[in-house]
């Protein structure tokens, strides 16, 4: 552990803390005197960064720092207010190479928008192990930090803000991550990118309380297991988070709200927990925040599952949306759970033809649209909630013959259905529909005006 390490310790840990750092500072000065530089814009700041020892800080003074910097010693490099590296638009503004260096209160700008080099505002290359890059603003059309196959990297607290002008597939993502281990992403705000997070090929990673707005996607995984996501909010996205190709995911007390295609999509999910999200207003139709609005494919569903197997499903509030969950493609053997299900204007989409029981331990979920009774007082319903039948198939089917969804044919076939159950297909039911909203989600609202801290401390 270098200097700086101990430094930060001290600086967060209190006396114990600062106990240990100094401890580790005195082993570390046996060896290597640190020092504090302070640099100033007309000085070569490359040069400075070529000679400075493992151990050193680095302070900018206010002002631009023009180029491509590589930082190939265990450093801490800082800046006061004012302090910008400028990357003049092209390649990388800042590339890690070393261990345990630390990265705070820089803002940094203007690097390139070649997606194939990886053009990056950080650059976190393969043998930069333990970095910390905390409290810094960037600004560019390619990625925001980029993590390359290393580990125990910490982002923190920093705003990343992409390049509208850019069409969205042209930019970078804001954090982007690839074949890490142990990384923690924390309370970061990121918007104007193309995603958010991406997270590829990772394992063991926490991606928490990170506001993420304006955005193809807030947080997207590709064949990555063991991840934590937690406590974050996505605001105003086409996907609020885009789970796909990953295993062992435990998803958690995440915010989504007016995201326009998808609150939560799972796609090829297996053996992962969500527990305790909330998504609101997933609407194509009514998204006055977004950019653009009613784009075509846009699907408005809050909750859609498509393949995924072997999955808890629980205590997650689904409202307010055109769509409240939608499975297909053999997502079977979940178990969905106090689950409230509130106001949307279609509450489930199920096709397959295997039944389902959305119910576990005599506990099933909320529907605001349950019209049955509870008798006994117990708080459960005491007949099954069935959200579809083969109308419902039926115009899934042939979307054109809703014109008649109202008509006396429809409503005869509906109750020949009521009167000869044999005729009904396999789908959906809640044998245990619970009769109130539980208590978790009575103070569920996301008010658009709050600020990003509020939304996600909120």
């Amino acid at each position: 552990m270098g200097l700086l390490h101990a430094r930060f310790i001290a600086r967060k840990n209190g006396a114990l803390g600062g106990l240990l750092g100094c401890m580790l500072s005195t082993v570390f000065l046996s060896s290597v005197q640190a020092e504090t530089i302070n640099v100033s814009p007309s000085d070569d700041l490359q040069t400075v960064l070529d000679k400075v020892q493992d151990g050193d800080q680095v302070i900018l003074s206010q002002g631009i720092y023009y180029g491509n910097f590589i930082l190939s010693k265990t450093v801490e490099l800082t800046g006061v207010e004012g302090a910008v590296l400028d990357g003049s638009n092209k390649g990388h503004t800042l590339q890690v190479d070393s261990t345990d260096s630390y990265i705070h209160n820089i803002r940094i700008q203007n690097w390139g928008v070649n997606l194939t080099t990886l053009d990056s505002g950080v650059f976190v290359s393969r043998g930069a192990t333990n970095t910390r890059i905390e409290n810094n603003y960037l600004q560019g059309g390619g990625f925001g930090i980029w993590v390359d196959a290393t580990a125990g990297t910490q982002i923190v607290e920093n705003k990343i803000e992409g390049d509208p002008s850019m069409r969205s597939s042209d930019r970078g993502n804001g954090i982007h991550l690839y074949n890490v281990t142990g990384t923690l992403a924390k309370g970061n705000e990121v918007w104007h990118t193309r995603d958010g997070l991406y997270i590829d090929t990772s394992n063991k990673n926490e991606i928490i309380g990170n506001y993420l707005h304006d955005l193809r996607y807030g947080v997207h995984y590709m064949y990555s297991y063991h991840n934590l996501v937690k406590d974050n909010v996505t605001t105003n996205t086409r996907t609020g988070y885009a789970l796909m190709q990953s295993k062992y995911l435990t998803v958690i007390g995440n915010r989504s709200k007016n995201d326009a295609n998808y609150g939560i999509l799972m796609n090829y999910i297996t053996n992962s927990t969500l527990i305790g999200n909330r998504v609101e207003g997933v609407q194509n139709n009514r998204n006055p925040h977004m950019q653009q609005t009613n784009l075509a494919g846009l699907e408005g569903k809050a909750l859609f599952i498509y393949n995924s197997l072997f999955n808890e499903i629980r205590d997650n509030l689904i409202a307010e949306s055109d769509l409240g969950i939608h499975l297909t493609a053999g997502s079977e053997d979940n178990v969905l759970s106090g689950n409230a299900f509130i106001s949307n204007k279609e509450q489930v989409k199920y096709v397959a033809t295997r039944p389902q029981d959305w119910s576990k331990d005599g506990v099933g979920n909320f529907w605001s649209d349950y019209l049955g009774w509870d008798m006994d007082s117990d708080g459960i319903g005491d007949v099954q909630y069935e959200p579809n039948d083969s109308v419902d198939r039926l115009l899934w089917k042939f979307p054109s013959a809703k014109l008649l969804l109202n008509s006396p044919a429809v409503e005869t076939l509906r109750w020949v259905q009521r009167q000869f159950p044999v005729l009904k297909s396999e789908g959906v039911v809640d044998s245990y529909p619970l009769m109130a909203v539980p208590e978790i989600f009575h103070d569920s609202a996301v008010k658009p005006e709050q600020s990003s801290a509020q939304l996600v401390e909120n």
